[in-house]
């Protein structure tokens, strides 16, 4: 296969298994069929805000960063960040398990790699990028 993830965790209990990153993350490149090598980290708060002010250059705690980068070979290198912190309090927010929001963060993120974007405010959620990460979340939940 010429999709693959590798998931670490930096000192974080998290709620979904490896393999279900794993076959999200699959599930996208798959399906946009494209290629890619995804890694996927989970962070905790102080983490992901030092690494949105680092990169982005705000100072807080975001949900999700990803990073996309040409593979010489041919396909992507992709790595993906994710705040269990802030997947929580959307979680808490939108009246979802822990592990869906998880999922639809990997699912958001590997989009973002493969060169999808959607506009920030009230029309991200109607945004094509969004109905697209949906449909996939559909796919693996």
């Amino acid at each position: 296969m010429a999709s693959a993830a590798e998931v670490t965790v930096h000192g974080r209990v998290v709620p979904v298994p490896a393999a279900a990153v794993r076959k999200a993350v699959r599930a996208v490149l798959e399906g946009e069929r494209r290629h890619a090598a995804v890694s996927v980290t989970f962070l905790g708060r102080e983490a992901m805000r030092q690494m949105n002010h680092h990169h982005k250059g705000h100072d807080f705690p975001t949900d999700v960063i990803s990073f996309a980068l040409p593979d010489p070979r041919g396909g992507l290198l992709g790595d993906l960040y994710i705040c269990r912190w802030q997947a929580e309090r959307e979680a808490r927010r939108r009246g979802l398990p822990l592990r869906e929001e998880l999922l639809r963060l990997v699912i958001h993120g590997t989009l973002h790699i493969l060169g999808w974007d959607h506009d920030d405010g009230a029309g991200r959620e109607a945004s094509t990028m969004w109905v697209r990460q949906e449909r996939y979340l559909r796919t693996v939940l």
